[in-house]
């Protein structure tokens, strides 16, 4: 069964069952009732269209492997000089652990 669809009003017309209308101009009429008017201007459907939802990215604080939170937020609000203290300290231990690590072998 072949539908055709109206170029007046938009409408289908089913075969045997209507009239089509032939214009001299191709394009539909702009007549506020007709299927093709409300279809482009989006009359009739009323769905109601909720805002795109953004996944926003959520920071968390975690600990490294070996070392706490706590630990980790206690070096961090420590004083620069006296953690330059502490990683010359660090320095000045290795050091002194090579030399007889070496004497042994």
């Amino acid at each position: 069964m072949k539908l055709e669809i109206c170029s007046f009003s938009g409408y289908k017309i089913y075969p045997a069952k209507g009239k089509v209308f032939v214009r001299s101009d191709s394009s539909p009429r702009k007549i506020r009732w007709t299927q093709i008017y409300r279809r482009v201007n989006k009359k009739g459907i009323s769905v109601e269209v909720r805002a795109k939802r953004t996944r926003r990215t959520v920071k968390h604080e975690r600990a490294v492997v070996g070392a706490s939170w706590e630990e980790i937020r206690a070096k961090r609000t420590e004083k620069p000089e006296a953690r330059a203290a502490a990683r010359q300290a660090a320095k000045d231990a290795k050091k002194s652990s090579k030399p007889a690590a070496a004497k042994k072998a």
